[in-house]
C-alpha cells in the first residue's frame, strides 16, 4: 500500500511540476520554433485537460484577465484531490 501511496503521490507531483514548468516556459517561448517550443509544445498537451476547465471556471467569475491564473487555481486543485486521494487510502488501510 505504501508503494500505491507513493505512486500517487508522484502523479500528481509530476503533474504540478508540468504546470509549473508550462508557466515558466510561456515567458520564454515565442512563435513554433526554437529550442523550447517542442519541450513547450508537450507540456501543453499534457497539461491542457487540466488547464482548459481551470480557466473556463476563472472566466465564469469574470477573473479571465491579461493575468492567467488557471496554473495557480490547477495546482491548488491538483492538491486538494490528492490530499483527498491519499486519505481516503489511508483509512482504508487502517480499517
Amino acid at each position: 500500500m505504501i508503494l500505491l501511496i507513493n505512486a500517487i503521490n508522484a502523479f500528481f507531483q509530476i503533474l504540478i511540476y508540468l504546470i509549473l514548468g508550462r508557466a515558466i516556459l510561456s515567458w520564454f517561448v515565442r512563435g513554433p520554433y526554437g529550442s523550447l517550443s517542442k519541450i513547450y509544445t508537450i507540456t501543453i498537451q499534457l497539461t491542457e485537460p487540466i488547464m482548459a476547465p481551470c480557466r473556463n471556471l476563472l472566466a465564469r467569475f469574470g477573473l479571465g484577465g491579461t493575468i492567467d491564473f488557471s496554473p495557480l487555481l490547477a495546482i491548488i486543485a491538483l492538491s486538494v484531490i490528492n490530499g483527498f486521494i491519499l486519505s481516503i487510502i489511508r483509512m482504508l488501510i487502517n480499517v
